[in-house]
């Protein structure tokens, strides 16, 4: 599963890692931890993570934070997309590019 290799990985860089091990509290989660990066799982449940997404990027304490979302499905990515995910790609892409990725999403404008 991408979600624990990704975890893993960030762990391995010395990244501490907080799981939501659901999409319920995946606000309340970034908001009590402060997160510098959210890695957010579409399979299974996307259109409730897409819309946790929403509610990250219309919440003041969380807008800010660069949302990873990863996916096989091209319309689940999309959806992630137009939700306010700062990017969005398949699960082998961002297992394969993580750290290109992760160092673009982190780098400050």
């Amino acid at each position: 599963m991408p979600g624990s290799t990704l975890a893993n990985r960030l762990r391995d860089m010395n990244y501490r890692v907080h799981a939501a091990s659901n999409v319920g509290e995946l606000v309340a989660v970034a908001q009590a931890e402060g997160p510098m990066l959210l890695l957010v799982d579409l399979s299974g449940a996307g259109d409730e993570v897409c819309g946790a997404v929403r509610a990250l990027r219309s919440n003041d304490k969380t807008a800010h934070v660069p949302i990873l979302a990863f996916a096989e499905d091209d319309q689940r990515l999309e959806a992630a997309r137009t939700a306010g995910a700062t990017l969005a790609a398949s699960d082998a892409a961002m297992t394969s590019h993580f750290e290109q990725l992760l160092e673009q999403a982190l780098r400050l404008d």
